[in-house]
């Protein structure tokens, strides 16, 4: 009998996250959802991650009301998002009672599957949203953040997915943001973890270095049971490896894929003029299609290259660029090697730039570099620089336990706030995730239902 691997198509959130910045509107895919219901994906990825964030910021859409659309034209497939543990889809930590609240809610609208990490791979950081997914009927599934350095290693990824399965997780992402995990490397890990955990493995990677078809087809050999991939026009670059592309490889090799050649054309054909026109319009940039081997070297993500890349553009300073990424390096060891996925990624990059330009190390310090020395990310996986701690903390102890239990409720404090301009409980969580936002959108969405009752009124009389 074949072995069967399926496969996550990203094309809705993490493809168009990693190329055009998130900033892909629903008008523009919902005519292709039907069609991509009779695909034979394993999961549609379609929320999490930054699309929460964008639609409220750039788009003008009610997140919530996304998901509801896109579950109701795709009955028939899982639907996955991103989460980002006790981060949810912001940048710091939020209190339990939200965690618990954002997470029912995400089932109750629509999602299926949600792919929980912690950017220091953390457990504690994940439980909350782990056991809420559990209670509320979805699939739990234990995220490691992949990277490379002298205390992560093989073991130590073992001992993550037991910990991960003993919380009662339904499967084990590897997460290979910076796309540095190699294919011989991927084998070695996806074999261990086959032979230690008793639960599907899923593989997700980027080919931001070149490497992800390759790691994807050795994954394949060592008994991976989903791949993440990007239907063809959007794939490659900082995305994922093409759909079509591994669907015709795997099949070439005895796998069997469960989707349908035919369908898949029909969804690339629908992307390409989505593709053009974001081409056009300068939204996507030809240089994150380009292959960036610098990430093997930096391991920095594309997503944080082009952030460095921006905010020396911004300040004039591009000269410093080589000196901000070989700095890069220096302070992510100062801060116990925490993966550079997000938040740590954006927080090591700022203060990298700091640095160099101050001319100075640690001259100025982030206030969230100064949260993450005080211990409110959670535990470094290795020993913190301890002058840096010392110039951070003084004489001041570090936080062991985990900060979201010192938090308090949040919830019902956050729909006080924010009043009778939220009208339901996914509003005041929408709120709860970025006020400045929701507000706007909430005062946009009240002023444009005013003027059209105006109009209503005016067209009777």
């Amino acid at each position: 009998m074949k072995k069967k691997i399926q496969f996550t198509e990203t094309v809705l959130r993490d493809a168009q996250q990693s190329l055009i910045a998130t900033r892909m509107p629903f008008k523009d895919f919902e005519a292709i959802l039907p069609e991509m219901d009779k695909a034979g994906y394993y999961s549609l990825e379609c929320w999490g991650g930054a699309t929460f964030d964008s639609c409220l910021r750039y788009l003008n859409e009610d997140p919530w009301e996304r998901l509801r659309k896109i579950r109701k034209a795709c009955p028939n497939t899982k639907l996955q998002m991103l989460l980002r543990g006790q981060n949810l889809l912001g940048y710091k930590h939020y209190p339990n009672d939200v965690v618990r609240k954002f997470v029912a809610k995400s089932v109750e609208n629509g999602i299926d599957i949600i792919r929980i990490f912690d950017a220091l791979n953390d457990v504690r950081n994940i439980e909350v949203a782990v056991y809420q997914a559990i209670k509320s009927g979805a699939h739990a599934s234990g995220t490691i953040c992949y990277t490379i350095s002298p205390v992560h290693n093989t073991e130590a990824y073992i001992k993550l997915a037991k910990d991960m399965e003993n919380m009662g997780v339904s499967s084990i992402c590897i997460k290979d943001m910076a796309g540095i995990l190699s294919p011989n490397d991927a084998y070695e890990l996806v074999k261990a973890l086959k032979e230690n955990v008793k639960l599907p493995i899923i593989l997700h990677t980027h080919c931001t270095t070149g490497l992800g078809p390759m790691t994807l087809q050795k994954a394949a050999e060592a008994g991976v049971d989903v791949i993440d991939t990007a239907i063809s026009c959007m794939s490659g670059g900082t995305s994922q490896p093409a759909t079509e592309t591994m669907n015709y490889v795997l099949k070439e090799s005895g796998f069997e894929t469960g989707l349908d050649a035919n369908v898949l054309k029909n969804i690339n054909d629908f992307f390409k003029p989505v593709r053009a026109k974001a081409l056009d319009s300068g939204l996507l940039n030809p240089v994150v299609l380009a292959t960036d081997t610098d990430a093997l070297t930096y391991q920095i993500p594309g997503g944080m290259l082009s952030n460095l890349v921006a905010q020396l553009t911004a300040q004039k300073k591009m000269d410093k660029f080589e000196e901000v990424l070989l700095e890069t390096p220096r302070v992510r060891e100062d801060l116990g090697y925490p993966p550079l996925v997000t938040p740590m990624s954006q927080m090591v990059g700022v203060q990298a730039t700091a640095n160099v330009l101050a001319g100075e190390r640690y001259k100025n310090i982030s206030k969230e570099i100064k949260a993450y020395v005080r211990g409110e990310y959670g535990k470094a996986p290795a020993e913190l620089n301890p002058d840096l701690v010392k110039k951070v903390l003084g004489d001041e102890e570090p936080i062991t336990g985990k900060f979201a239990d010192t938090l308090g409720d949040g919830f019902e404090k956050a729909k006080e706030e924010i009043g009778s301009l939220a009208r339901s409980e996914e509003d005041v969580l929408s709120y709860i995730a970025f006020p400045t936002q929701a507000e706007a959108f909430f005062n946009k969405r009240k002023e444009k239902e005013e003027n059209t009752f105006k109009y209503t009124v005016k067209k009777i009389d």
